[in-house]
């Protein structure tokens, strides 16, 4: 197996990732986490746990993080197709409350090393199963957000005139990201 191609972005920490994928008349067999290729590429990443989400279309989950102690997250759309957003939330960032979108899908296989201090969410543009590769563990009492649609942040999301996206009750009730500067001075 190769290398990894491993691309960072303008955001301090942002990886854009495509892992080994081979393919046959059989279909395809992927390698996306590699501790060690991880570590030779100077990609930090210690997973504690997986997540996996299925979500259909129109679906937007996000704008999430976890305070305190804070997540890195290598995220791929094994299946489907993802409009995928990363929001940098570290006040000391030169990119501080800039965001930057990814189309993530079963078919370019590629995936975000998202670092902690980012806020990540997504909108599902086809039927999806997104998997998460986490640095810490989830801890309730630190989950937190940022809601999808904030006037400050001003995420350009790919939805068409008139749909309304699907969220869960606590997303759709998540806080502006003025409420979250003034509460935590912009800490995560």
């Amino acid at each position: 197996m190769t290398q990894f191609d491993v691309q960072p972005t303008d955001i301090a920490g942002l990886w854009r990732i495509s892992p080994f994928a081979s393919f046959d008349n059989r279909g395809w067999f992927i390698k996306d986490y590699s501790d060690e290729l991880f570590r030779v590429a100077g990609v930090p990443l210690d997973v504690k746990e997986v997540f996996y989400a299925s979500s259909s279309v129109g679906v937007i989950r996000g704008v999430h993080f976890q305070r305190g102690r804070q997540q890195t997250k290598l995220v791929r759309c094994i299946t489907g197709e993802i409009f995928d957003v990363v929001v940098d939330l570290r006040p000391d960032s030169p990119t501080f409350k800039s965001w930057r979108a990814f189309i993530l899908s079963g078919d370019n296989h590629e995936e975000l090393l998202i670092p902690g201090g980012c806020g990540h969410g997504y909108l599902v543009l086809e039927e999806a199963i997104v998997a998460y590769k986490c640095g810490e563990v989830f801890v309730p009492e630190c989950d937190d957000g940022i809601i999808w649609n904030d006037s400050d942040l001003k995420i350009d999301w790919p939805i068409a005139d008139g749909v309304t996206p699907t969220l869960s009750r606590k997303d759709s009730s998540l806080q502006t990201f003025r409420e979250f500067t003034d509460r935590y001075g912009g800490l995560i």
